[in-house]
């Protein structure tokens, strides 16, 4: 006969274990309540409407104007009717706001509420995100989970696109990857790579480990779960929708050097070699391409095998900084990243600095480029000590990352004698393949 107790609680020490992480739900809401109020002046005050105030007042979104720009407010489906310049995970949450937004589509009032409705989506991941970095984190570190849900550069970016979600699902995956699900892992990261293109670096550091561990039944599984999440929602519209699916791709491809990237920079102060457009997308993949390699010679070399969290920090870092395009909110993409492969808050500390002063450079250096504004912006050369300033404060956090591979006694997650309680099937697993250097 069951006792009353269990009788009473079906699902016996669940309180337990979520009580703590109630907390950071709560300081997860208290951030996406702040990101939403530093919004205040546009939302409230229609500095949306005006390409200047909108910049001045530091509250500019995509989200709004969006709802313009895809054709939205006309009641075009995306992809079918227009071809939106997202992938169709985001292309699919447009679409569901645009269904139920009620009244006239082409008011203000309609491009608001598709505003308030997304941010009450990107709320949701946020706090669920940090939920789930704090149960990556572990017992004894969750609370560093509060650098994401209250990180200065979270509460400026968090609305200024739809990155949140695609951080909820990559977490997501490694985090069902920690508990060795690796179908669950594969579909969830399958999902985060159709909603932003940053989640598929993750699936390098997984073969890394895989390879010098020989775990690769898991990995495998991983993958399919990855190429098929993919193609269950990728696959009806680009049967359906082609010419409106591949504008995505083909913009991605096209786009020239934008603001925020160290390429604008070379382009801008005219280098040679790397300021010519021409080449810009094989110095991109060169670069990349450079950035992996030294990665995976550490990876297959070092004594001691790395966890999974530095290696996603070290190739979503290595992605950032050779991309064509570097926009303020990417810094959301490795707040949970860096927090989990190197958990110091200097470096960390540091990096904000540059994060912040990037996103006020930004729009002060967009205002100081309309006609007739230039007094109330800055001068390129004061935006571009921004754009470095955050890149060789990246560097930097790679570079202790790197320290802490090659002396883990340096690395404060080993410090207790653990292996990798993230890592999934990594955790603790004998080496397979190594190759000495020495």
């Amino acid at each position: 006969m069951k006792s009353i107790d269990s009788v009473r609680d079906p699902l016996p020490g669940f309180g337990a274990r979520a009580i703590p992480y109630v907390p950071l739900a709560l300081f997860a809401g208290l951030g996406a309540v702040l990101a939403y109020l530093w919004k205040w002046p546009c939302r409230f005050n229609a500095a949306w409407n005006d390409g200047t105030l909108q910049f001045t007042n530091f509250c500019y979104t995509d989200i709004y104007p969006l709802w313009w720009n895809e054709r939205l407010n006309e009641g075009q489906v995306p992809y079918f009717d227009y071809p939106v310049e997202y992938p169709v995970g985001i292309g699919g949450i447009m679409e569901f706001f645009r269904r139920i937004i009620p009244g006239d589509p082409g008011s203000t009032q309609a491009g608001t509420t598709f505003y308030d409705l997304t941010v009450i989506l990107m709320a949701i991941c946020l706090v669920v995100g940090v939920l789930m970095m704090a149960a990556l984190a572990g017992p004894a570190r969750r609370w560093d989970a509060l650098w994401y849900a209250l990180a200065p550069a979270l509460i400026l970016t968090a609305y200024i696109n739809w990155d949140l979600a695609a951080n909820a699902l990559a977490l997501g995956a490694l985090l069902a990857w920690s508990k060795r699900r690796q179908w669950l892992a594969g579909v969830l990261l399958g999902l985060a790579i159709a909603t932003k293109f940053y989640p598929l670096m993750f699936l390098g550091p997984l073969f890394l480990l895989t390879w010098r561990t020989g775990r690769w039944k898991p990995f495998l599984q991983t993958l399919g779960g990855v190429v098929g999440a993919w193609l269950a929602v990728n696959l009806p519209i680009m049967i359906l929708a082609f010419d409106g699916w591949k504008r995505f791709y083909v913009f991605s491809q096209e786009r020239p050097a934008d603001w925020g990237s160290l390429w604008y920079f070379f382009n801008q102060k005219g280098w040679p070699l790397l300021g010519d457009p021409d080449r810009l997308d094989t110095l991109g993949v060169l670069s990349l391409g450079a950035f992996c390699l030294a990665i995976a010679v550490l990876t297959l070399t070092v004594r001691e095998r790395p966890r999974l969290a530095q290696l996603c920090f070290l190739t979503l870092a290595a992605f950032m900084l050779t991309n064509k395009v570097w926009s303020p909110q990417y810094v959301l993409w490795l707040i949970p990243f860096a927090v989990l492969a190197r958990p110091n808050w200097k470096p960390i500390a540091l990096w904000m600095v540059a994060e912040c002063w990037y996103f006020f450079a930004i729009w002060l250096y967009l205002v100081g480029l309309q006609e007739g504004k230039a007094h109330l912006g800055i001068a390129g050369d004061t935006y571009f000590t921004a754009v470095w300033g955050r890149a060789i404060t990246i560097l930097i956090m790679m570079a202790f990352v790197v320290r802490d591979i090659l002396k883990p006694e340096h690395d404060v997650i080993r410090k207790d004698g653990s292996d990798d309680t993230a890592g999934g099937v990594f955790d603790g697993a004998p080496d397979r393949f190594r190759i000495a250097l020495g």
